[in-house]
């Protein structure tokens, strides 16, 4: 099985691949850049390949659990552009993958219909500040606390993680504590954290964020933001705890980035 590991007693780290979409692209971006005005962010890489060419080769290399992002929101003119992408992804690897991007109780189904082995929620739960608790009710009700992943991807203020959602530009109120994670594990079957403040530049992880990740030991978290090199994927397992799976971005040679994809899918 593709992992990332640690010998002896200590944890295992999974390594969870990524399929970005925007503007109806398989795309690498520069998180914090992310605005709907005009449907920009910086990109570090555009692929010539569609979603469904990467779904197939994560597919072929066994590894599950990874997500796509839908980085459009519902009103963009590059909606549907994004969503096709992001479906054909899906039929082209059924159980394999999860999605996030304008997830509802209303719209889950389809994507669930569609071949995602869970769907991905924020700002459905998180809006106008704080968590809307109605909304987390029903989404989990809806697909089950088991085809949930609730994603924390966040930004420091004032020295604390903060929620981030509507594509990484408004702040909450809810910040990330172990707390926070005890509550909210109730709900769902995993936790997706962007560090947003590094996500896709490749200049090294949220160190605080791996520790505080690290030291809740529940349900699985898949952290993201900042990897560029595998010191950096070493100091997340080590920080972490070897409780926090990987994902790879910008650096990775899929991407146009310098870690070889194969080190990280065969690493033992």
């Amino acid at each position: 099985m593709p992992l990332i590991c640690m010998k002896g007693n200590e944890f295992t780290m999974h390594f969870r691949p990524c399929i970005d979409i925007h503007n109806g692209k398989v795309k690498q971006i520069v998180g914090g850049s992310l605005t709907d005005e005009n449907d920009f962010a910086w990109e570090n890489f555009v692929s010539e390949q569609d979603a469904a060419w990467y779904a197939r080769l994560y597919q072929k290399d066994g590894l599950r659990g990874g997500h796509i992002i839908q980085l459009n929101s519902a009103d963009s003119a590059y909606y549907q552009a994004t969503k096709v992408q992001a479906l054909t992804a899906l039929k082209a690897y059924p159980g394999g993958l999860q999605i996030g991007g304008g997830i509802t109780a209303e719209n889950a189904k389809e994507y669930l219909d569609a071949g995602a082995s869970h769907v991905i929620v924020t700002s459905y739960v998180f809006r106008n500040g704080q968590i809307y608790y109605e909304n987390l009710k029903r989404i989990s009700d809806s697909v089950g606390k088991d085809r949930l992943v609730l994603d924390l991807s966040c930004r420091k203020r004032n020295g604390d993680y903060y929620i981030v959602t509507d594509r990484w530009q408004k702040f909450t109120d809810v910040q990330v504590t172990k707390k926070l994670l005890t509550e909210l594990s109730a709900w769902c079957d995993e936790f997706l954290v962007h560090a947003v403040d590094v996500e896709g530049k490749a200049s090294g992880i949220e160190e605080e964020l791996a520790v505080l990740l690290g030291e809740w030991q529940g349900i699985p978290i898949t952290y993201a933001g900042g990897i560029g090199s595998m010191e950096d994927v070493g100091k997340l397992k080590e920080l972490g705890r070897g409780h926090l799976n990987v994902t790879i971005g910008s650096a990775l040679d899929l991407f146009g980035g310098c870690i070889p994809y194969r080190d990280v899918v065969y690493l033992e």
